[in-house]
């Protein structure tokens, strides 16, 4: 099975992903508005507990932003 994990996201959104990585910042600090879009994408779970990456996050992650990779260029 082959799953698209391109995603455009907006620096915001790569932020907060990248934040809950499990070293990342406390999940209070992070915006809920955005959280709820990436929820909505399937890339983040909200539960009581706090937001978790989903795997499809995970692999977004891995894979990164192609608009990041041109800057790295």
């Amino acid at each position: 099975m082959h799953t698209n994990i391109d995603h455009d996201l907006t620096n915001d959104q790569w932020d907060t992903l990248r934040a809950l990585r499990p070293a990342g910042a406390a999940a209070g600090k992070l915006n809920r508005y955005i959280l709820e879009q990436l929820n909505a994408l399937e890339l983040v779970t909200l539960s009581a507990s706090g937001p978790f990456l989903t795997p499809k996050g995970r692999a977004v992650m891995l894979r990164g932003s192609p608009r990041l990779w041109d800057l790295a260029a």
